[in-house]
């Protein structure tokens, strides 16, 4: 059987296409590209916010080694003073962490056929990317401040750091806030 035999594309590809279109998917139509775009841009703020958290992390390891020694009998208790120090390290990791799990479980609209008709689809995707483009600047933003730094530093900096954070909870909540617009 010769390879042209197998796949006629002919009757085929109209069975094919036919498929897609009842999956609801159409390979040019600009909204599933700017749909994919959404979802590359999401994954690439949460990956960059992973990688903040992994310096945080890095710095609050070097601080506990540093700063909160084991115990020993002539001094069993740490110092309250670095083990509050550890803890705000440790609660700006978990953070970040939480905001890039949030990113990339962020919603992009369905392609729902019903009430395509009635809204412009392309053009919310195409603010939701525009969106998502601000969640890279900011994620890129934090990692850049934070990469490489040490412990005391990210204490001394860390209203700055909270403030970061703060900024991309608010751009996460103004794009659901444009997806709950949309589907009202």
């Amino acid at each position: 059987m010769a390879a042209g035999d197998f796949y006629d594309p002919g009757p085929l590809k109209h069975v094919a296409i036919n498929l897609f279109y009842g999956w609801g998917y159409n390979f040019y139509r600009k909204e599933n590209q700017l749909r994919a775009d959404d979802q590359l841009v999401r994954g690439k703020a949460a990956w960059l916010l992973g990688t903040a958290r992994a310096s945080i992390d890095a710095a609050e390891s070097a601080y506990r080694r540093e700063f909160l020694p084991p115990p020993t009998r002539a001094n069993p208790i740490p110092d309250p003073g670095a083990v509050a120090g550890a803890q705000a390290i440790e609660r700006l990791s978990r953070s970040v962490g939480a905001l890039a799990s949030r990113i990339q479980g962020q919603p992009a609209p369905e392609e729902d056929r019903m009430t395509q008709r009635y809204r412009q689809e392309a053009a919310t995707l195409a603010t939701l990317v525009e969106r998502d483009q601000i969640l890279v600047g900011q994620a890129d933003l934090l990692r850049s401040m934070i990469d490489g730094r040490d412990g005391p530093w990210v204490l001394e900096n860390l209203p700055a750091l909270e403030s970061g954070v703060h900024a991309i909870e608010t751009t996460l909540r103004d794009r659901a806030a444009l997806l709950q617009g949309m589907a009202s």
